[in-house]
């Protein structure tokens, strides 16, 4: 067998709220409770197990979603209309901007936690 990521634990300060905030603003279906996790589910069978985090302190993390060009329009225009801050670098030097890398588009935003998140069209290093 292939080995394949299946899940990963998102540590959260709320973790109903931070899958909430995800599931939408991706356009996935609701999170789901399993055992002490909140799960968000992804259409290639991974899913982030979100889990309230024992003390008011978590370790930001990466996250980034491969999503179709129409994907990525859906999710930038709810990123927006939320009036979220948003970067076309991780380091947050181009804000109100998105990435053009490999001929494809990208952004990067937080989440209430902290969490770095991100949409690529185009997986880094795979084209132009």
């Amino acid at each position: 067998m292939a080995i394949r990521l299946n899940h990963t634990i998102v540590h959260a300060l709320d973790a109903e709220d931070s899958a909430r905030f995800l599931a939408d603003l991706l356009g996935l279906a609701p999170p789901r409770p399993f055992g002490p996790f909140i799960v968000v589910e992804l259409a290639n069978g991974v899913s982030l197990d979100f889990l309230s985090a024992a003390r008011d302190e978590i370790i930001v993390e990466h996250y980034a979603f491969l999503v179709e060009e129409d994907e990525f329009d859906a999710i930038f225009r709810r990123i927006q209309e939320q009036g979220l801050p948003y970067w076309a670098d991780p380091g947050k030097h181009h804000p109100n901007w998105i990435n053009r890398h490999d001929g494809g588009r990208g952004v990067y935003w937080n989440d209430p936690n902290g969490h770095m998140l991100e949409i690529i069209t185009r997986p880094y290093g795979s084209g132009e």
